[in-house]
């Protein structure tokens, strides 16, 4: 387990460093931390550490089954007000990939990154208190 200080790190395979690297911190909350594009660049947000790996970077070799391709897996974030990110993000033209779902646990909605890897946003359902004689809230 890593120690508290420490990030969590996600690798992207992307296309253009710099358009990811403008992507997710003008649109998403990140900064930039590292950069040598045009082939690696890494941007944090919170604890997490998204590293995003162009063509000529090492992490953008083929695994051998190949299963390193973009938009397999996502990041999730989560916002406060999910209706104000979306609104945000739609005035910004940014690519969605689902419409708004909501379940049990709260609401959210995924985009895509300039190269299809795919970002959850995610916005908890409200604490509600159950009286657990009867269910009701």
């Amino acid at each position: 387990m890593n120690p508290p200080e420490q990030y969590a790190s996600v690798r992207y395979l992307v296309d253009d460093v710099e358009g990811a690297i403008d992507f997710y911190t003008e649109h998403l909350g990140f900064t930039l931390h590292t950069s040598a594009a045009p082939a690696f660049a890494d941007v944090l947000r919170g604890r997490l550490r998204l590293l995003l790996s162009g063509p000529a970077s090492s992490g953008a070799r083929a695994t051998p089954d190949d299963a390193a391709t973009p938009g397999g897996n996502r990041i999730h974030l989560e916002v406060d007000d999910l209706d104000a990110e979306i609104a945000r993000l739609r005035a910004a033209d940014l690519p969605f990939r689902s419409g708004l779902v909501a379940g049990p646990g709260g609401r959210q909605v995924l985009i895509a990154d300039p190269d299809g890897n795919l970002v959850e946003l995610f916005q908890p359902a409200s604490s509600r208190t159950v009286t657990p004689a009867t269910g009701t809230v």
